[in-house]
């Protein structure tokens, strides 16, 4: 049985879809972008602080369900231009334990939702 997540301290959905979907003890976090949940503004002129939103939006949603970063085991980063991938992960690096982060890839892509730099979609287990 699945289980949806929402909060208002992360962005609501932009389409037809949920912040996350908990089944069981997996949850699957949809792709996140810089959008303020205060104020629903874009924020992207800056890419490290438009990384640290995206990465405090994925907190807000973890949070909701019961988990922190040290629960999440695959994240997915798309990012719109590989040249941004060293400043994009150094501020994605803060949020995990080097010891114990979780599987990932990096892609770049043509473009993203509303034409952002950079979106992260995340998995997470209750163990």
């Amino acid at each position: 049985m699945k289980k949806i997540i929402k909060t208002e301290n992360a962005p609501a959905p932009i389409g037809p879809y949920n912040q996350a979907v908990l089944s069981g003890n997996m949850l699957y976090i949809s792709g996140q972008i810089a959008i303020n949940p205060k104020t629903g503004n874009l924020e992207t002129e800056d890419l490290a602080e438009e990384t640290k939103l995206v990465m405090e939006n994925l907190k807000a949603i973890l949070a909701e369900a019961e988990m922190s970063f040290e629960n999440v085991i695959k994240t997915s980063i798309f990012i719109s231009d590989m040249n941004n991938f060293s400043k994009i992960n150094e501020v994605y690096g803060t949020y995990f334990n080097a010891e114990t982060a979780p599987a990932r890839e990096t892609v770049e892509v043509a473009n993203l939702p509303k034409f952002v730099n950079v979106e992260i979609s995340a998995i997470a287990v209750k163990e």
